[in-house]
């Protein structure tokens, strides 16, 4: 069974995946290219994406660091 999306109440993700497919497009295009990035910055995007969705931001206006 695939994980639940922190993103929203419904969706599913794929085990290696952030959110499930509708969250991630909902993202706007250049918060998706750096979540998509592998450096050294990964883990922190990725620990401000999680901060921006428990503190409840729409998934339109999450902005992550470069």
């Amino acid at each position: 069974m695939d994980p639940k999306c922190p993103g929203c109440p419904t969706g599913r993700r794929h085990r290696n995946h952030y959110l499930c497919l509708a969250c991630w497009r909902t993202l706007p295009a250049s918060t998706r290219g750096r979540l998509s990035r592998r450096d050294a910055r990964a883990m922190l995007r990725l620990r401000q994406l999680h901060a921006e969705l428990t503190a409840g931001t729409p998934l339109a206006v999450i902005r992550v660091v470069p």
